[in-house]
């Protein structure tokens, strides 16, 4: 019984995400691989995941090249499988041109992925991937031939090499993509001009970004070209005038990147902040710190006393941990405290989300401080550890800096920020010394209080800081 090609589609990796950029293939065409082992690592806006395919067989064809946007439920791989329980035997076609027609065939997932729809004989186009996309269909075509041949029966005839990819010409809209829609619209690109490199010339994400970018660098030299005496001004300018153009690289928006651009640039549309901040005395705290470590059991991080401090100071002040609603009529007070703090990971910063932060002790608090961490700086973080959170942690003291007045992390209220502490000379108990001080920053929506309620709690968080048992009488 011959083998049949089965086309994995990128599935939908939740939180609403429609595209994923491919960060690294983890397979080759001609490779063996069992069902659910991961073939492609992707980047969505969220995080960094690795796809496992559900076929078990030969790779066949890979879609999409390292640094190209794949949509949701564009073609990742197809793979020759034999036929399992219910496959229903080949025989109407001859076997190598059935899988190459295969190949070139889409069978959408139902949800998510792991069952395909059953084959109706018609053909989809496909939407995704870019040029990439249909040198994946040609290379589809080939390599599932000979991974056919090398997997069928001896008594299988030799397969022949197909005259042409499977391709059909579709004078139809060339766009089907919104976001491609969308995009051209606000960048002001022309569809009708742009020459589309996905399958039947369809128009994708990278060639409205292409023509963006050759906007961009057209721009300075039209704008400085003079109009009727052009042609004796570039005789005298000569070669080298020409060659001066001064335009520099359009690097696109993409993956992680663009969600943060997008949602940062909302934050400082949308919310009115404020920053007030404070220099406190950390010297208890590190102490306090040294203490707990020295007892046998997990080690206790700075980051997650500034944790369980961020909590307690929530309690009391609820009103920062809350959001101004969607429409902006009302203000949503959370019950549960959703910490983030910024981690910096391989392809930049991040947010993970410690959910119930005050439900944690300390000892648990570092664990799943740690915990995140690990996984941001490794790119393994679920995208459904990156959102909802209520409150945001920013501890920009590891890159050596004393304060900022960061961005606050929408659609949240409030952002408690510490620098690096550091000793220096402060006076204590009347006296000069040389204590561990650190810059504590506040920055708050002022729609959702005053300066008051915001001075409050950073003076909570810093008489704690200096006095770590002031926490007791909220514990």
């Amino acid at each position: 019984m011959m083998p049949v090609v089965r086309e994995f589609t990128l599935p939908d990796l939740g939180e609403g995400l429609t595209e994923a950029e491919v960060v690294r293939w983890l397979v080759e065409v001609g490779e063996v691989i069992a069902i659910d082992q991961p073939v492609v690592e992707v980047e969505t806006a969220k995080a960094v995941v690795e796809v496992p395919c559900p076929y078990g067989g030969v790779v066949t064809a890979l879609f999409g090249a390292v640094g190209e946007e794949v949509l949701v439920g564009a073609p990742l791989v197809t793979v020759a499988v034999s036929p399992g329980e219910g496959e229903p035997p080949l025989a109407a076609v001859p076997a190598v041109e059935r899988a190459v027609e295969r190949a070139a065939e889409v069978e959408r997932p139902l949800v998510g992925y792991g069952v395909a729809e059953p084959d109706r004989g018609g053909r989809r186009r496909r939407v995704g991937g870019g040029a990439a996309t249909a040198a994946g269909r040609a290379t589809g075509a080939s390599a599932a031939s000979a991974a056919v041949a090398s997997v069928a029966a001896p008594a299988a005839p030799a397969p022949v090499a197909p005259s042409a990819p499977v391709a059909a010409a579709v004078p139809v809209v060339a766009v089907i993509s919104p976001l491609v829609r969308r995009l051209a619209r606000e960048q002001g690109v022309e569809l009708a001009a742009v020459a589309g490199s996905g399958p039947d010339g369809l128009i994708m994400r990278a060639d409205v970004e292409r023509a963006v970018a050759a906007k961009v660098a057209v721009a300075p030299a039209a704008s400085s070209a003079p109009s009727a005496p052009s042609a004796v001004t570039a005789a005298k300018a000569g070669p080298a005038g020409a060659a001066s153009s001064g335009a520099g690289s359009v690097v696109p928006l993409r993956g992680l990147r663009k969600a943060v651009a997008e949602k940062l640039g909302r934050s400082h549309r949308e919310i009115p902040a404020a920053t007030c901040w404070v220099d406190a005395d950390a010297t208890e705290l590190m102490a306090l710190r040294r203490q707990l470590n020295a007892v046998p059991g997990p080690k206790v991080s700075v980051l997650a006393l500034l944790a369980r401090i961020c909590a307690v100071g929530l309690e009391r002040f609820p009103d920062l941990n809350s959001s101004v609603t969607a429409d902006g009529s009302g203000i949503l007070r959370h019950s549960a405290v959703h910490l983030g703090f910024a981690a910096q990971g391989e392809r930049g910063l991040v947010v993970p989300v410690v959910r119930d932060a005050q439900r944690l002790t300390t000892e648990q608090l570092s664990e799943e401080l740690g915990r995140l961490t690990e996984a941001a700086r490794t790119g393994s973080i679920a995208p459904a550890e990156l959102t909802g959170g209520t409150f945001t942690l920013n501890n920009y003291g590891v890159f050596g800096v004393d304060g900022s007045t960061p961005i606050l992390n929408h659609p949240e209220a409030a952002m408690l920020g510490v620098g690096r502490i550091v000793a220096k000379p402060w006076v204590h108990q009347g006296e000069l010394a040389v204590r561990e001080v650190t810059q504590l920053s506040f920055t708050f929506d002022h729609r959702v209080c005053d300066g008051g309620t915001a001075g409050g709690f950073l003076r909570f968080v810093a008489d704690c800081v200096e006095q770590p048992g002031v926490l007791l009488r909220r514990l």
